[in-house]
């Protein structure tokens, strides 16, 4: 089991969606909106394939459904998740407070487009606070559970793997976390469960981050 090793921290990585912004459920919703014929719902895709990319959690759906969706259906789903933020994206309770808050140099490395997630920091007020420093797969090239975007995260910000925190809500993000080289710490919110097979640290509030000053 990893235990933080608090005193080695010096930078600060956070997922995104499920991390911050309580936004997953809202892009799983964006598959069962847009694919008629699908019979998951959001929570069975969650629970299946949280935190993958969407090019994979398209070809499992086209697998299931047995057939192709049209070429351009990422811009169907990502024009119907930013209807969906719009409607109800919030930012989990507390996180602004927290972050303003911790000392430590912070950026964002999340799977999704620069565009949404300038997106989503800006409909819940997060986007000062971060911002530069947002790191996207998609101008990495490289997708969790690789390490490669973390990697890339902590080389831009100046940091050694070692002296990097993750912070993240999906296994995949884990592994690509532990793969890097970084400690890393779940987000489990209150009402979730962590992974059966996760012994790491967690937190389900972030009043109770563990890096607050005391």
């Amino acid at each position: 089991m990893q235990t933080l090793e608090l005193d080695r921290i010096e930078c600060l990585i956070f997922d995104l969606d499920g991390t911050l912004v309580d936004s997953e459920v809202l892009c799983l919703q964006g598959y069962c909106d847009t694919v008629p014929d699908l019979d998951w719902d959001a929570n069975y895709i969650a629970a299946h394939f949280r935190g993958n990319k969407l090019n994979y959690i398209v070809e499992q759906i086209e697998k299931h459904i047995g057939r192709s969706l049209p070429e351009t259906y990422e811009e169907t789903y990502r024009a119907r998740v930013a209807e969906l933020f719009e409607q109800s994206l919030q930012s989990f309770p507390g996180v602004e407070q927290t972050i303003l808050a911790l000392p430590h140099p912070r950026c964002i490395a999340s799977a999704g487009p620069l565009k949404k997630m300038r997106h989503s920091l800006g409909l819940t007020g997060l986007l000062p606070l971060f911002e530069p420093h947002l790191f996207s797969s998609y101008v990495v090239g490289s997708w969790k559970p690789e390490p490669d975007l973390f990697l890339n995260a902590a080389k831009a910000m100046g940091f050694a793997p070692e002296a990097c925190l993750v912070i993240e809500d999906s296994p995949v993000g884990i592994e690509a976390a532990r793969r890097a080289g970084m400690q890393y710490l779940l987000h489990c919110p209150d009402g979730h469960e962590p992974p059966a097979d996760y012994d790491g640290p967690c937190f389900s509030r972030y009043a109770d981050f563990p890096l607050l000053p005391k």
